[in-house]
Protein backbone atom coordinates (compact mmCIF):
# COMPACT_ATOMS: atom_id res chain seq x y z
CA UNK A 1 0.00 0.00 0.00
CA UNK A 2 1.56 3.81 -0.98
CA UNK A 3 1.00 6.60 1.74
CA UNK A 4 0.63 9.93 0.82
CA UNK A 5 4.41 11.51 1.24
CA UNK A 6 3.12 15.37 1.79
CA UNK A 7 0.79 16.30 4.66
CA UNK A 8 -2.96 15.72 4.27
CA UNK A 9 -6.41 17.47 5.95
CA UNK A 10 -8.86 14.71 6.59
CA UNK A 11 -12.56 15.51 6.88
CA UNK A 12 -15.40 13.01 7.72
CA UNK A 13 -18.94 13.34 7.50
CA UNK A 14 -20.34 11.74 10.16
CA UNK A 15 -24.53 10.59 10.95
CA UNK A 16 -25.80 9.78 14.10
CA UNK A 17 -28.68 7.94 14.57
CA UNK A 18 -30.34 7.76 18.34
CA UNK A 19 -33.48 6.46 19.50
CA UNK A 20 -33.93 6.62 23.03
CA UNK A 21 -30.66 6.08 24.84
CA UNK A 22 -29.49 3.91 22.08
CA UNK A 23 -27.35 5.21 19.10
CA UNK A 24 -25.40 4.28 16.30
CA UNK A 25 -22.54 6.29 14.40
CA UNK A 26 -22.67 5.71 10.68
CA UNK A 27 -20.05 6.76 8.40
CA UNK A 28 -21.55 8.68 5.43
CA UNK A 29 -18.46 10.34 3.73
CA UNK A 30 -15.24 11.02 4.47
CA UNK A 31 -12.18 12.81 2.42
CA UNK A 32 -8.90 13.98 2.52
CA UNK A 33 -7.23 16.70 0.26
CA UNK A 34 -3.49 16.70 -0.41
CA UNK A 35 -1.77 20.14 0.54
CA UNK A 36 0.54 19.77 -2.18
CA UNK A 37 -1.63 18.81 -5.06
CA UNK A 38 -4.61 20.18 -4.17
CA UNK A 39 -6.43 16.91 -5.08
CA UNK A 40 -9.39 16.01 -2.77
CA UNK A 41 -10.28 12.22 -2.27
CA UNK A 42 -13.73 11.06 -0.67
CA UNK A 43 -14.85 7.94 -0.62
CA UNK A 44 -18.23 6.92 1.23
CA UNK A 45 -19.04 3.02 3.24
CA UNK A 46 -21.15 1.31 6.08
CA UNK A 47 -19.13 0.24 9.33
CA UNK A 48 -21.24 -2.57 11.08
CA UNK A 49 -20.18 -2.36 14.49
CA UNK A 50 -21.55 -5.81 15.41
CA UNK A 51 -19.93 -8.79 14.91
CA UNK A 52 -20.67 -12.28 14.48
CA UNK A 53 -23.55 -13.40 16.78
CA UNK A 54 -23.16 -16.99 19.25
CA UNK A 55 -25.90 -18.50 16.59
CA UNK A 56 -23.77 -17.78 13.72
CA UNK A 57 -21.04 -18.92 15.51
CA UNK A 58 -22.53 -21.92 16.86
CA UNK A 59 -24.23 -23.00 12.94
CA UNK A 60 -21.07 -22.31 11.41
CA UNK A 61 -19.23 -24.61 14.29
CA UNK A 62 -22.21 -27.74 13.25
CA UNK A 63 -21.53 -27.28 9.51
CA UNK A 64 -18.04 -27.71 10.02
CA UNK A 65 -18.48 -30.48 12.44
CA UNK A 66 -20.59 -32.27 9.60
CA UNK A 67 -18.31 -31.65 6.61
CA UNK A 68 -15.32 -33.02 9.07
CA UNK A 69 -17.27 -36.45 10.03
CA UNK A 70 -17.85 -37.02 7.00
CA UNK A 71 -13.98 -36.59 5.70
CA UNK A 72 -12.99 -38.94 8.83
CA UNK A 73 -15.90 -41.60 7.83
CA UNK A 74 -14.53 -41.59 4.27
CA UNK A 75 -11.40 -41.96 5.25
CA UNK A 76 -11.55 -44.66 7.95
CA UNK A 77 -14.03 -46.85 5.70
CA UNK A 78 -11.55 -46.89 3.11
CA UNK A 79 -8.49 -47.91 4.94
CA UNK A 80 -11.00 -50.50 6.54
CA UNK A 81 -11.79 -52.48 3.11
CA UNK A 82 -7.96 -52.23 2.40
CA UNK A 83 -7.63 -54.15 5.41
CA UNK A 84 -10.51 -56.36 4.84
CA UNK A 85 -9.29 -57.01 0.79
CA UNK A 86 -5.93 -57.46 2.50
CA UNK A 87 -7.04 -60.20 4.65
CA UNK A 88 -8.84 -62.23 2.32
CA UNK A 89 -6.38 -62.02 -0.37
CA UNK A 90 -4.16 -63.65 2.04
CA UNK A 91 -6.84 -66.37 3.01
CA UNK A 92 -7.44 -66.91 -0.56
CA UNK A 93 -3.57 -67.70 -0.34
CA UNK A 94 -3.79 -69.78 2.19
CA UNK A 95 -6.07 -71.82 1.01
CA UNK A 96 -4.46 -72.53 -2.31
CA UNK A 97 -1.29 -73.14 -1.22
CA UNK A 98 -3.15 -75.72 1.13
CA UNK A 99 -5.36 -77.66 -0.79
CA UNK A 100 -2.65 -78.03 -3.84
CA UNK A 101 -0.63 -79.68 -1.24
CA UNK A 102 -2.70 -82.09 -0.31
CA UNK A 103 -3.78 -82.82 -3.55
CA UNK A 104 -0.17 -83.40 -4.49
CA UNK A 105 0.47 -85.82 -1.32
CA UNK A 106 -2.88 -87.90 -1.78
CA UNK A 107 -2.46 -87.96 -5.33
CA UNK A 108 0.96 -89.83 -4.80
CA UNK A 109 -0.38 -91.91 -1.90
CA UNK A 110 1.79 -95.51 -1.69
CA UNK A 111 0.39 -98.58 -0.24
CA UNK A 112 3.17 -101.06 1.00
CA UNK A 113 2.63 -105.00 0.74
CA UNK A 114 2.92 -106.83 3.98
CA UNK A 115 6.14 -108.38 2.88
CA UNK A 116 7.38 -104.48 2.80
CA UNK A 117 5.35 -103.82 6.31
CA UNK A 118 7.14 -106.93 8.03
CA UNK A 119 10.55 -105.61 7.14
CA UNK A 120 10.10 -102.56 8.80
CA UNK A 121 8.40 -104.23 11.35
CA UNK A 122 11.25 -106.42 12.91
CA UNK A 123 13.23 -103.42 12.38
CA UNK A 124 10.85 -101.85 15.30
CA UNK A 125 9.87 -99.15 13.46
CA UNK A 126 5.82 -98.46 12.83
CA UNK A 127 4.56 -98.30 9.23
CA UNK A 128 1.23 -96.33 9.02
CA UNK A 129 -0.68 -97.44 6.12
CA UNK A 130 -3.68 -94.39 6.04
CA UNK A 131 -4.78 -93.29 9.31
CA UNK A 132 -7.51 -90.81 9.01
CA UNK A 133 -9.27 -89.52 13.00
CA UNK A 134 -11.95 -87.62 13.04
CA UNK A 135 -10.95 -85.13 16.41
CA UNK A 136 -12.20 -81.51 17.55
CA UNK A 137 -10.69 -78.69 19.65
CA UNK A 138 -13.20 -76.41 21.36
CA UNK A 139 -15.92 -78.12 19.60
CA UNK A 140 -14.31 -77.07 16.11
CA UNK A 141 -13.53 -80.27 13.92
CA UNK A 142 -9.48 -80.78 13.96
CA UNK A 143 -9.27 -83.87 11.69
CA UNK A 144 -5.60 -85.69 11.42
CA UNK A 145 -4.59 -87.46 8.86
CA UNK A 146 -1.30 -89.86 7.67
CA UNK A 147 -0.38 -91.95 5.31
CA UNK A 148 3.07 -93.13 3.28
CA UNK A 149 3.44 -91.06 -0.08
CA UNK A 150 6.30 -90.58 -2.78
CA UNK A 151 5.47 -86.97 -2.12
CA UNK A 152 8.44 -86.27 -0.29
CA UNK A 153 9.64 -82.52 0.07
CA UNK A 154 13.41 -81.82 -0.58
CA UNK A 155 14.47 -78.36 1.19
CA UNK A 156 18.19 -78.19 0.21
CA UNK A 157 21.08 -79.86 -2.15
CA UNK A 158 22.79 -81.56 1.06
CA UNK A 159 19.04 -83.20 2.16
CA UNK A 160 18.73 -86.58 0.71
CA UNK A 161 15.48 -87.46 -1.74
CA UNK A 162 14.14 -90.68 -0.48
CA UNK A 163 11.89 -92.07 -2.61
CA UNK A 164 9.16 -92.91 0.19
CA UNK A 165 7.87 -91.15 3.22
CA UNK A 166 5.47 -90.68 5.79
CA UNK A 167 3.20 -86.95 5.60
CA UNK A 168 1.23 -86.61 8.09
CA UNK A 169 -1.51 -83.40 8.66
CA UNK A 170 -2.37 -81.92 12.16
CA UNK A 171 -4.04 -78.86 13.87
CA UNK A 172 -2.90 -77.22 16.62
CA UNK A 173 -3.87 -74.05 18.45
CA UNK A 174 -2.47 -70.57 17.69
CA UNK A 175 -0.89 -68.76 21.16
CA UNK A 176 0.02 -65.69 19.19
CA UNK A 177 -3.27 -65.22 16.86
CA UNK A 178 -6.89 -65.99 16.50
CA UNK A 179 -8.21 -69.49 14.64
CA UNK A 180 -6.34 -73.05 14.38
CA UNK A 181 -2.76 -73.98 12.85
CA UNK A 182 -2.77 -76.61 10.30
CA UNK A 183 0.96 -78.54 10.35
CA UNK A 184 2.45 -80.68 7.65
CA UNK A 185 5.07 -83.24 8.54
CA UNK A 186 7.02 -85.26 6.11
CA UNK A 187 9.17 -87.86 7.35
CA UNK A 188 11.14 -90.51 5.54
CA UNK A 189 9.92 -94.03 6.02
CA UNK A 190 13.41 -95.11 7.30
CA UNK A 191 13.84 -92.31 9.57
CA UNK A 192 12.21 -92.17 13.20
CA UNK A 193 8.31 -90.39 13.16
CA UNK A 194 8.07 -87.97 15.46
CA UNK A 195 5.12 -88.05 17.92
CA UNK A 196 1.84 -87.70 17.36
CA UNK A 197 0.77 -83.79 17.44
CA UNK A 198 4.67 -82.99 17.27
CA UNK A 199 6.86 -81.32 14.83
CA UNK A 200 6.40 -80.36 11.25
CA UNK A 201 6.17 -76.93 9.50
CA UNK A 202 3.03 -74.79 9.84
CA UNK A 203 0.97 -75.07 6.50
CA UNK A 204 -1.35 -72.64 7.00
CA UNK A 205 -3.03 -70.32 9.99
CA UNK A 206 -6.39 -68.52 10.77
CA UNK A 207 -7.61 -71.94 10.62
CA UNK A 208 -11.21 -72.35 12.10
CA UNK A 209 -11.89 -76.06 11.31
CA UNK A 210 -10.69 -78.54 8.93
CA UNK A 211 -12.77 -81.89 8.39
CA UNK A 212 -11.48 -84.97 6.02
CA UNK A 213 -14.48 -87.42 4.56
CA UNK A 214 -13.58 -90.85 3.27
CA UNK A 215 -15.34 -92.75 0.55
CA UNK A 216 -14.92 -96.10 -0.29
CA UNK A 217 -15.32 -97.95 -3.62
CA UNK A 218 -19.27 -98.57 -3.42
CA UNK A 219 -19.60 -94.74 -2.09
CA UNK A 220 -19.97 -95.72 1.64
CA UNK A 221 -18.87 -92.58 3.70
CA UNK A 222 -16.41 -92.93 6.85
CA UNK A 223 -15.39 -90.30 8.87
CA UNK A 224 -12.56 -92.01 10.36
CA UNK A 225 -10.49 -94.56 8.08
CA UNK A 226 -7.99 -97.19 8.96
CA UNK A 227 -6.30 -99.60 6.50
CA UNK A 228 -5.11 -101.63 10.02
CA UNK A 229 -8.19 -102.18 10.93
CA UNK A 230 -10.08 -105.38 10.42
CA UNK A 231 -12.72 -104.29 8.30
CA UNK A 232 -10.53 -101.89 6.09
CA UNK A 233 -7.05 -104.37 6.33
CA UNK A 234 -5.25 -103.23 3.14
CA UNK A 235 -7.46 -100.43 2.12
CA UNK A 236 -7.24 -96.90 1.40
CA UNK A 237 -10.43 -94.44 0.21
CA UNK A 238 -10.98 -94.08 -3.39
CA UNK A 239 -12.02 -90.34 -2.59
CA UNK A 240 -10.89 -88.21 -0.16
CA UNK A 241 -12.93 -84.71 0.24
CA UNK A 242 -11.48 -81.85 2.25
CA UNK A 243 -13.52 -78.95 4.13
CA UNK A 244 -11.27 -76.13 5.50
CA UNK A 245 -12.86 -73.01 6.71
CA UNK A 246 -11.00 -69.54 7.92
CA UNK A 247 -11.88 -67.09 10.16
CA UNK A 248 -14.05 -64.61 8.83
CA UNK A 249 -13.54 -60.97 11.20
CA UNK A 250 -15.53 -58.93 9.61
CA UNK A 251 -18.59 -62.15 9.70
CA UNK A 252 -17.35 -64.09 12.33
CA UNK A 253 -20.96 -66.41 11.66
CA UNK A 254 -19.35 -66.53 7.53
CA UNK A 255 -16.49 -67.94 7.64
CA UNK A 256 -14.47 -68.74 4.83
CA UNK A 257 -15.33 -72.41 3.36
CA UNK A 258 -12.99 -74.17 0.91
CA UNK A 259 -13.95 -77.45 -0.19
CA UNK A 260 -11.91 -80.26 -2.73
CA UNK A 261 -12.12 -83.85 -3.51
CA UNK A 262 -9.14 -85.96 -4.43
CA UNK A 263 -9.31 -89.53 -6.22
CA UNK A 264 -6.67 -91.82 -4.76
CA UNK A 265 -5.43 -93.79 -7.80
CA UNK A 266 -4.72 -96.41 -5.81
CA UNK A 267 -8.03 -97.00 -4.00
CA UNK A 268 -8.38 -100.51 -3.71
CA UNK A 269 -11.01 -102.94 -2.50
Amino acid sequence: MKTCPCPCFVSVNLVTLGHGKRTRTRIRKFQFVSQKSGIRHQASGIINPKGFTLLEILIAMFIFAIVLSTIYTSYTGTFRIVDETEYQADIYGMARITMERMHEDLESVYIPQYSESSEFDEEGGKVVEFLGEDKEIKDRGADSLRFISTAHLVFGEEEQAFGKSEIGYYVGENDEGEGLVLYRTDTPVVAQTPGEGTGGQALCEKLLSINFTYYDANGEIYDNWDSAAKMLKEKIPQMVSILLEFVNRSDPEAPFKFMTRVALPMGRE
